[in-house]
C-alpha cells in the first residue's frame, strides 16, 4: 500500500458567494461540484479543481455564514499550496494580485522551490509554488480562462504545512503508519525557529508533500473562517482503501470507519496533535452523476440524498454564483 499524494483540502468559508468569486474569477479554478455538506445538509459544500476535477487538484469549502475568524496556532493545517508551472507564472500572479488588491508576499524559496504567499477573502493562508519541470505527482489539466493563459493556470495542490507544538508524534504517524518518507528540511520564514521538515509519499514532488512546522511558542489554533478543516490523501482503489481501514484499526488509531461520500470513499482520523486527516479513493470521481462538460452548474446530490432533494433545497439559503 502506498498513498499517491494529496487528494484534497477542505476549508471553512463565511460566505460562499465571495469564495466563489475568488477561486473562479480571480484564481481561475473550475467549480466542479456544487453540493451540500453531507453531515449538515443545510450547508453548501463547494469543490474547485482543474478542468476535469482530477484527484490531487481539489480545494473544497464548507459554507458557514457568520462564522468567526480563525486564530493561528498549533495543531493546525496552517498553509495550503497550489501548483503553477513556472516562476514566470508567479510573476504573472503577483501582478494579477496587485490588480485585484489581493494581499500577497514576495517571491521566495520554500523547500528549494520558488513560491508566492497570498490570502483569500476569508484570510486563508495560501501559497503558489512553481513546478519548474520538477518530477513527481502529475499535475492537473488547466481550466481554460480568457484572462489567465493556460501556461500560468493553477494545476493542482502543492504541499500542506502542519504547525505543531511537538513534531515527533505527527512524524511518527506519517512515517510509521502512513508510509511517508523524510526528504529534507528548509529554514523557517517566520523567524528564528526550527527548520521545517519535509515528508513525501508516492512519486514525490510538490503534489505529495507534507511540511512540518514546529512552533512551541504558539497557542493551540482556533478554527474559523479561512481555517483548514482537514487534508485528504489519495488511495488508488477500493482494495487498498479496505486495507487502510484495517491498518488504522491494527495501529489502534480511532477513526470514522468507512464513509461513502459517493464521489469518493473516505476514512477520517486525527493524528496525535489533533489534526484531521482523511484517506480518500480516487474513484468514482465527480463526473459520476453529471456530464464532465456541465459539472458544478447545478446542485448535485449523492444518490442517497436525492430522495430528500425538495426538503434539502427548501432549507438551503439561495446561492447566486455568477
Amino acid at each position: 500500500m502506498e498513498l499517491l499524494g494529496l487528494h484534497h483540502v477542505s476549508i471553512l468559508t463565511g460566505k460562499a458567494e465571495r469564495n466563489y468569486q475568488f477561486f473562479t474569477k480571480i484564481l481561475g479554478m473550475r467549480l466542479v461540484k456544487k453540493t451540500v455538506n453531507q453531515d449538515n445538509t443545510e450547508s453548501y459544500h463547494l469543490f474547485y479543481a482543474d478542468a476535469e476535477g482530477t484527484p490531487g487538484t481539489e480545494v473544497t469549502f464548507f459554507d458557514i455564514p457568520g462564522l468567526g475568524h480563525s486564530y493561528r496556532g498549533t495543531s493546525d493545517i496552517s498553509t495550503v499550496s497550489l501548483r503553477v508551472k513556472s516562476t514566470d507564472s508567479l510573476h504573472f500572479w503577483s501582478d494579477r494580485f496587485d490588480q485585484f488588491g489581493i494581499q500577497h508576499g514576495e517571491i521566495e524559496k520554500r523547500a528549494n522551490r520558488d513560491s508566492l504567499s497570498f490570502t483569500d477573502f476569508d484570510g486563508t493562508r495560501l501559497i503558489l509554488v512553481a513546478d519548474n519541470g520538477e518530477q513527481g505527482v502529475r499535475a492537473g489539466i488547466p481550466w481554460e480562462q480568457e484572462e489567465i493563459p493556460s501556461e500560468h493556470a493553477i494545476i493542482g495542490l502543492g504541499p500542506v504545512t502542519l504547525t505543531v507544538g511537538i513534531s515527533e508524534p505527527t512524524v511518527g504517524v506519517l512515517t510509521e503508519v502512513m508510509g511517508f518518507r523524510y526528504v529534507g528540511s528548509y529554514p523557517s520564514l517566520e523567524g528564528d525557529f526550527r527548520d521545517i521538515l519535509v515528508y513525501t509519499t508516492g512519486e514525490g514532488g510538490s503534489g505529495a508533500e507534507v511540511h512540518i512546522e514546529t512552533r512551541p511558542d504558539l497557542p493551540r489554533a482556533r478554527l474559523g473562517r479561512g481555517g483548514v478543516h482537514h487534508v485528504a490523501f489519495r488511495v488508488p482503489n477500493e482494495e487498498e482503501y479496505n486495507q487502510w481501514a484495517e491498518r488504522l484499526k491494527d495501529n489502534r488509531l480511532p477513526n470514522s470507519g468507512k464513509v461513502d461520500r459517493y464521489y469518493f470513499k473516505a476514512l477520517y482520523f486525527r493524528e496525535p496533535n489533533g489534526i484531521l486527516f482523511e484517506l480518500s479513493t480516487d474513484m468514482p470521481g465527480f463526473a459520476t452523476d453529471e456530464p464532465m462538460e456541465t459539472m458544478g452548474q447545478k446542485l448535485a446530490l449523492p444518490s442517497f440524498l436525492e430522495p430528500r432533494r425538495n426538503e434539502i433545497e427548501e432549507k438551503l439559503r439561495p446561492l447566486d454564483l455568477k
